[in-house]
């Protein structure tokens, strides 16, 4: 019977690999992305919180400071052995699994949440062209060149949806829509 279970637990764990590593979300507590990716570094496992620059201006000063892209979530590049040793971490909660399966995130949706966080910097010109609301379109220019999706809102507003569909969001993103080039439903890759 232990032997059943022993299996059933490495099946729970089946894209861990003991060679490569792959990319995992692990759950951590509310505002303590930075702290356990400091403390995953201090362990020697890669660790990568998507931040966004902010600015704060008050009466007597100008603030600048970097607040997590995706709450609660800071993505780990591990192989087997770094399992259990991530989970040690202090305020990590649990890993993001489907069901109770532990799933790897693609190596292109952590370049899409690195170039929205400003890591990445490519930059091409295009031509402005008339773009209307549903249409599929990439990015030409700027920090998500290459980068496709679908224009939400036309009236007055620059935005447009990419989905990270591994982790289970969608990016809303304004862009200038200069930026942007229509391309055919059939292309569309997210």
């Amino acid at each position: 019977m232990s032997a059943a279970i022993k299996t059933f637990k490495q099946e729970n764990i089946n894209q861990l690999s003991d060679k490569d590593e792959k990319w995992f979300a692990v759950y951590t507590k509310y505002k303590c992305e930075k702290f356990v990716a400091a403390q995953l570094a201090k362990k020697n496992i890669h660790a990568y919180v998507p931040l966004l620059s902010k600015t704060k201006r008050y009466s007597r000063k100008i603030k600048h400071y970097e607040v997590p892209l995706i709450n609660c979530y800071v993505f780990v590049k591990i192989k087997k052995q770094d399992y259990l040793r991530t989970l040690e971490t202090e305020f990590v909660m649990k890993f993001l699994k489907n069901g109770n399966d532990l799933f790897a995130i693609p190596e292109n949706e952590i370049q899409i949440l690195k170039r929205v966080g400003g890591q990445v910097e490519e930059t091409f010109e295009a031509d402005a062209l008339t773009l209307d609301q549903g249409q599929i379109v990439e990015v030409t220019s700027g920090q998500l060149t290459g980068m496709k999706g679908k224009i939400i809102n036309r009236a007055g507003k620059k935005s447009f949806v990419v989905a990270l569909e591994t982790i289970g969001y969608h990016l809303l993103v304004n862009i200038d829509l200069k930026w942007l080039k229509p391309i055919k439903d059939k292309e569309l890759i997210i």
